[in-house]
């Protein structure tokens, strides 16, 4: 019976192409639009770890003395509580992270120096965010606690650098030190950039270094600190430090640190740690303040706004405009449906239910919606590529994927059985007598 529906339908879309192409073009010029918007949105607000980002939390606690009134624990550590925190052990892993800027050239290369942006870090910091490997590994936690001149870097300078090839062994010079490279990422690409975010919006409402790239040189906290001193960044500070971008005595607060807790057990005693930490520290005379918070790495970004609010304004008026092009294909559809009554008026007469008069037009709604959502996904596949060439951090992120791809098809078959369904509701209510008698 639905070959039958189909034949029918197909005959009905050929009969009047031009109000055909009308509806066709309304579904897939919504879907387009409203797809392209949620591809990005969902490639920007998806779960940067599945499987993993459950277990990863981030500690705070709020070392900011007496008289800086805040309503919630600062987003960074200060260098002591950070180390305290780490060398405590409390976890199944954890991670320490800051960051820097640092000149860096190969001695047996005929390069120029680049800048380029250091993260420092420590061993777990690999197996705890899944960090993917082209040539070696990670540093071990000996090399943590030596200060062993080692580095890690991305698949991006090694190609500047190494055209590519396995450097690992290879001589890198970090402002005036010289490390051994160790290992080398794979291309690697978390959106957004979650271990790295901190401080919500900035002041003009921009989240685009969520989405930028990893740094392209990682070493042990220990040996950055010696290699790059005088030049890592404070998030903020209540006294100016003695010398700039020389931190680890400073009353600022620059450090982050990850941890991983398997199970609700170890969250529920590592809060208690955290909070026992934030007790006695004030008890010290230290903190002001025993605020602590232990979010997951979803409620972190969360917490800090990592969508950009206009990808939520786009998707919103997406939406919309696909809502008026519903409208639209309703409108549409109630016309071409109720026009065929003499021929729909027959067929009850004949002996068709009105329960296969609606199905009919349901099927020929459905056969709409499948060329439309052909049309939206070529236009998905054009909004992307506009994205890609927008000056924004996100823009390389934007490519559909299989569930997107699918995604688009059965949003555009949803919306035309959704717009067929009150007009093939009509057409099935159509009295054959009163239509038998105008032929």
């Amino acid at each position: 019976m639905f070959g039958y529906y189909l034949d029918l339908a197909l005959l009905s879309l050929k009969r009047n192409r031009v109000l055909t192409a009308l509806m066709v073009l309304a579904i897939a010029v919504g879907i387009g639009a409203s797809m392209t918007t949620l591809t990005v949105m969902h490639l920007l607000s998806g779960d940067p770890l599945p499987g993993r980002s459950a277990h990863l939390f981030y500690p705070q606690v709020d070392a900011s003395p007496a008289g800086f009134t805040r309503h919630g624990p600062l987003d960074m550590l200060d260098y002591r509580s950070a180390m305290d925190l780490w060398s405590a052990h409390r976890a199944d892993r954890q991670a320490l992270i800051v960051n820097s800027q640092i000149k860096v050239r190969a001695p047996d290369a005929n390069l120029p120096p680049l800048m380029v942006n250091m993260l420092s870090t420590t061993s777990d910091f690999f197996p705890m965010f899944d960090v993917p490997f082209a040539y070696g590994s990670g540093w071990t936690p000996s090399d943590d606690e030596s200060r062993a001149r080692v580095a890690i870097i991305s698949s991006d300078l090694n190609d500047k650098m190494f055209g590519g090839t396995d450097s690992v062994g290879k001589t890198l010079r970090l402002k005036d030190s010289d490390v051994r490279i160790v290992g080398v990422l794979a291309p690697w690409r978390p959106s957004p950039l979650f271990y790295d975010v901190r401080g919500g919006r900035f002041a003009n409402g921009d989240t685009a270094d969520f989405y930028g790239k990893p740094e392209d040189v990682l070493t042990p906290v220990s040996t950055g600190l010696e290699i790059n001193a005088g030049n890592f960044w404070q998030f903020t500070c209540w006294h100016a430090p003695e010398k700039p971008g020389y931190l680890e005595n400073a009353g600022c607060v620059w450090v982050a640190l990850w941890v991983q807790l398997d199970d609700a057990a170890k969250v529920a005693v590592y809060r208690g740690f955290l909070d026992h930490y934030a007790q006695e520290q004030k008890a010290l005379g230290r903190f002001a303040s025993t605020q602590t918070r232990l979010p997951s790495l979803t409620q972190w970004l969360d917490l800090n706004g990592v969508v950009p609010a206009d990808v939520k304004l786009q998707t919103g008026l997406a939406f919309a405009f696909l809502a008026i092009c519903l409208f639209n294909t309703i409108g549409l559809l109630l016309a071409k449906f109720l026009r065929r009554g003499g021929e729909i008026g027959v067929r009850r007469a004949l002996g068709a239910s009105r329960r296969a008069i609606f199905a009919q037009c349901l099927v020929e709604a459905g056969l709409i919606g499948l060329l439309g959502g052909i049309g939206g996904w070529l236009l998905t596949l054009g909004g992307l590529w506009l994205v890609r060439r927008q000056p924004v951090a996100y823009a390389d992120l934007a490519h559909l994927d299989l569930g997107m791809f699918a995604a688009t098809f059965a949003a555009a078959i949803a919306v035309s059985l959704l717009a067929g369904g009150l007009p093939a509701l009509r057409a099935s209510s159509i009295a054959p007598a009163l239509q038998l008698k105008t032929l």
